[in-house]
């Protein structure tokens, strides 16, 4: 197991949203929204390709183990928010991930999720994963550092939704908080809003 943590570029898209693909196999919001299918894993893995290439990649705050084993996903302040345009090119990839039924699903969900971003200053952690056989190893730990050092530095909060209720004890490790409880969508399973203010 490799915990060095670095930038992921456009070549580890692959690799990192398969291991991402792993790690969310089993989430409720995810499996809520993606596709039930025997296309099903190839829809995850794009699902996560798309978060990663299509839309994160061009902040420059995806950061990778060296091995691939974990992945986080994060926005910098004011970067969360894609625009109608990127939103629509985006638009087959979501089919394929959540099928055509799904797509009014998602859309409605991100819709009510954005509801409930803070209005300081923060950066999103919008995925986070290990592998299930990396896990309790200290590479979420890992993954988290980097970016809540420079929360700290630059004196700025930190925001994620976490679709686990056992994955809270982990968040709060970090100095995260649950703020609020809320349901994406008719029949969703909840999402824990967390924040975390800068160490002084």
């Amino acid at each position: 197991m490799n915990n060095k943590i670095r930038k992921a570029s456009h070549k580890d898209t692959y690799r990192l949203a398969s291991s991402l693909a792993r790690a969310f196999d089993n989430d409720p919001v995810i499996n809520w929204l993606v596709r039930k299918d025997k296309k099903r894993t190839h829809g995850m893995e794009i699902l996560f390709q798309s978060c990663i290439a299509d839309l994160c990649l061009r902040h420059e705050h995806v950061l990778t183990t060296e091995d691939y084993t974990g992945g986080a996903l994060w926005y910098p302040p004011g970067t969360s928010e894609a625009g109608y345009v990127r939103q629509f090119t985006l638009i087959p990839k979501m089919i394929t991930a959540v099928g055509w039924t799904g797509l009014l699903r998602l859309a409605l969900a991100m819709q009510e999720m954005k509801k409930d971003h803070p209005r300081e200053r923060y950066y999103y952690l919008q995925f986070i994963g290990v592998v299930p056989e990396n896990q309790g190893k200290g590479t979420g730990k890992a993954l988290m550092k980097p970016i809540l050092d420079i929360c700290d530095r630059e004196k700025c909060g930190a925001f994620l939704q976490s679709s686990k209720e056992a994955n809270i004890p982990f968040y709060r490790s970090c100095g995260f908080v649950v703020t609020k409880k809320i349901f994406p969508g008719k029949n969703s399973p909840p999402l824990w809003l967390m924040w975390r203010s800068p160490k002084k």
